[in-house]
């Protein structure tokens, strides 16, 4: 991933938060030849100076039969998101020199996979990752609320991986580029907008102006 210098974030709290928050993410392989994307729940596990990535797929997807395990992997997590648009910026008004873009938060993190097929390690995975996207619920939901053997049934059907962190890096693009006026009328075009993304993306600017 190109990360100009301002787009650059180092800090690992910030990473780690995108992680957990937008913990939908893109596992990218190389195996047989060719690449694939899978879209795989993850959850962040810190165990001293390692950090692992843990969530399982399908038996039927033949992803955990074609790579190795110890294999090199991606996986990709996309945080908030939003068109810019050039009437958001005052300097229209002053040059007409302004383009659209984009901006958005981003997560890459590099690592070894492996498959795991033990059934207590993956009743402790499906629990936490229940747990963790129950807790926003009003009554949230646990696995423990289904019958033991129904759920000891089910899990022969997903397989486990288990992804031992080498690096993670982040790029914020956030309109740290333009100037303090832009970034006024970014906050406040996205603040207008009914999107979630544009509501998220407008903090985030807000954010990093008053740092």
């Amino acid at each position: 991933m190109h990360i100009p210098k301002n787009f650059e974030q180092n800090d690992s709290e910030q990473l780690k938060a995108v992680i957990r928050e937008h913990s939908f993410a893109t596992l990218i392989t190389y195996s047989d030849g060719e690449l694939e994307a899978n879209h795989i729940p993850m959850v962040l596990v810190e165990s001293g100076d390692q950090n692992l990535l843990q969530g399982h797929l399908a038996l039927a997807n033949p992803l955990w039969k074609s790579i190795k395990d110890g294999s090199d992997v991606l996986v990709v997590f996309h945080g908030p998101n939003s068109y810019i648009s050039p009437n958001f910026y005052p300097t229209k008004q002053e040059t007409g020199k302004v383009v659209p873009t984009w901006n958005y938060v981003t997560v890459h993190v590099k690592g070894v996979m492996n498959c795991i097929h033990d059934d207590d390690w993956k009743m402790d995975l499906i629990t936490r990752l229940t747990d963790q996207h129950e807790a926003t619920q009003e009554k949230p939901w646990s696995v423990s609320d289904a019958p033991e053997d129904y759920t000891r049934r089910m899990l022969p059907a997903i397989v486990g991986i288990e992804i031992e962190v080498s690096s993670i890096v982040g790029k914020w693009k956030v309109s740290q580029n333009q100037p303090e006026k832009n970034k006024q009328g970014v906050v406040a075009g996205l603040s207008e907008s009914a999107k979630t993304n544009d509501a998220e993306m407008a903090a985030i600017v807000k954010e990093q102006m008053i740092a």
